[in-house]
């Protein structure tokens, strides 16, 4: 998903050392398996409470200046809000937006995908702060589809969701000032399995339909709320097995005249992409906007095909294809 370059998780050695300490081992299996959840959740909220009774006020002002969790986003307010107005007023009508909660259950962003779960912020709670909104769009497009299922055992009616979230990531990022946190615009759309390729072939190109629509209208290919400047939208296609080929076939035709009189659109293939495999399944995608003639693309954009319904339903037939877009790096 869109954010700024990880640098490395980096919690091995810390953890070697507390292994190394008197009881280290059993301390940690008794936390990570021989308790039951509610148990641990006790244990844990009246460490927390017996922590938080010794701290200071001087304390938390220190870790309000020095922890990057807490720090402030440095970015203006009101672009942000005309740039996530512009990405929803570009939504498909079709589409439904949600207000998800700030948390999702435990292992909500690693039971369905090759996620490190150090690089997610849990709680005490048994849940973990939300990392990406995909996942949680994915599970209430679960839910949703469910539903549909239980009425109609072959239901292929789709279900179309986004949101933008504010998410953080445990891990440290590289890029001068980066955040720990960040917004992130996201849509799913799931479905079923009719054959020929059907969900996929309607459904990508409504997707990057919307990706050049929206990315136009936050001014990334002209004049709006987000990057000044004419420019050009590039979208990325990685092909991750044969099936793909007639999908990127399908949106090179549909995508022809997108998104419109003066905004540049590129579709290229990009085979040798390394991220995202494993993850994706079929297909997946960047985009990139350049602000102006000449200028380095930034990359705003990643999305495809996943198996994750398939996984939270427990069902082969169900599809689900998402996207995510870095929404600060829109009016950077």
């Amino acid at each position: 998903m869109t954010n700024q370059t990880p640098g490395d998780a980096g919690d091995g050695p810390a953890l070697r050392r507390i292994l190394a300490g008197p009881g280290g081992p059993e301390l940690l299996r008794l936390l990570a398996g021989e308790l039951s959840g509610t148990d641990l959740t006790t244990l844990l909220l009246e460490a927390t409470r017996r922590r938080a009774e010794r701290t200071t006020p001087a304390e938390v002002m220190r870790r309000y200046r020095t922890d990057r969790f807490v720090t402030p986003a440095d970015v203006d307010l009101r672009r942000l809000r005309r740039a996530e107005d512009a990405l929803i007023d570009a939504l498909p009508p079709d589409f439904r937006t949600l207000v998800p909660a700030p948390l999702v259950p435990l292992a909500a962003h690693t039971a369905v995908g090759p996620v490190d779960a150090r690089k997610v912020v849990a709680t005490v709670r048994g849940t973990e702060v939300a990392a990406d909104p995909t996942n949680t769009l994915a599970l209430e497009a679960a839910r949703r589809r469910a539903l549909l299922l239980a009425a109609d055992p072959r239901s292929a009616t789709p279900v179309r969701l986004a949101t933008t979230q504010r998410v953080v990531r445990a891990q440290q990022f590289a890029a001068p000032g980066a955040s720990a946190h960040f917004q992130l615009f996201g849509l799913v759309t799931a479905g079923r399995d009719t054959g020929g390729l059907a969900f996929e072939r309607q459904h990508l190109v409504e997707h990057l339909r919307f990706a050049a629509r929206a990315l136009a209208r936050t001014g990334a290919g002209g004049a709006g709320a987000g990057r000044a400047g004419a420019g050009r939208v590039e979208i990325r296609l990685t092909g991750l097995d044969p099936s793909a080929a007639p999908l990127i076939a399908r949106v090179r035709e549909a995508l022809a005249d997108t998104p419109g009189p003066g905004v540049g659109l590129d579709l290229v293939e990009d085979p040798g992409r390394a991220s995202g495999r494993g993850y994706y399944t079929r297909l997946c995608y960047k985009v990139f906007v350049a602000p102006a003639a000449g200028a380095e693309p930034v990359e705003v954009a990643d999305g495809g095909f996943v198996d994750w319904t398939q996984r939270l339903i427990g069902n082969r037939k169900e599809r689900l294809l998402i996207g995510g877009y870095g929404v600060e790096r829109l009016i950077v």
